[in-house]
């Protein structure tokens, strides 16, 4: 059997999205790990699968986007760093749910931004 490499679609640039280190991936995307990672650089819309980022105000914590958001290209250029990937909203908010909830544990306290940024120096990254 051949296998066939996946390659950029014609006529998108180099992804330009930041993605975190230690990236946070729900139950149902890990299943599908690289192939929606491989969608989402390539530009190819997908339902129900939804972007937890930092905040794009820095007053929140999260924003939690759907995956399809990312075919505006002023979105695409502006996205803060994709902390986790999702299949379904509920799955997003799990996520959310669980780093609140190690940042908290870890560290006494809800700055997550910090925390994410700490940890990923702590495990050389």
């Amino acid at each position: 059997m051949i296998q066939r490499r996946r390659q950029r679609p014609q006529g998108l640039k180099e992804d330009s999205m930041k993605w975190y280190g230690k990236l946070y991936v729900g139950p149902e995307a890990a299943k599908k790990q690289s192939k929606i990672i491989w969608k989402l650089k390539c530009g190819a819309g997908m339902l129900n699968i939804y972007l937890v980022t930092l905040a794009s105000n820095g007053k929140d914590l999260f924003d939690i986007l759907p995956s399809h958001l990312l075919k505006q290209k002023a979105l695409r250029r502006n996205l803060p760093p994709i902390i986790g990937i999702a299949v379904g909203y509920e799955e997003a908010v799990g996520l959310v749910t669980g780093i609140v909830e190690e940042t908290i544990r870890e560290t006494g306290g809800t700055d997550v931004r910090q925390y994410l940024k700490d940890k990923l120096k702590k495990e050389g990254q």
